[in-house]
């Protein structure tokens, strides 16, 4: 599996207009895991995305649906900065499938 967490901040007063963009703009994608879109409890302005992909190369697809290009072109006047994302290696949790560990083999 493939895991990113990236924050996105918004313009001032736009958020909830944004929030709702990515909720709309992020259904079907093939290859998703999971995609949480969650607002930061101490920054109004803060958006936070955790994603979980099959795999690298099913999120780097994701970035050519027409559907994902439409809503990036759509929130980009709604994002005042984005900070440096984290890429991680999920091992598994609720909803997603195991993962064998050396520990587990």
């Amino acid at each position: 599996m493939y895991g990113l967490i990236g924050k996105m901040i918004s313009r001032s007063g736009q958020r909830e207009a944004l929030l709702a963009l990515l909720l709309r703009g992020t259904e079907n994608m093939p290859g998703c895991l999971s995609y949480v879109i969650a607002k930061d409890a101490q920054d109004e302005g803060a958006v936070w995305i955790t994603e979980v992909w099959e795999d690298e190369a099913s999120h780097h697809d994701s970035l050519q649906l027409s559907s994902v290009r439409d809503t990036i072109a759509q929130a980009m006047p709604l994002i005042a900065d984005f900070e440096p994302g984290v890429v991680t290696d999920p091992v598994g949790g609720v909803g997603l499938p195991p993962v064998r560990t050396e520990e587990s083999v």
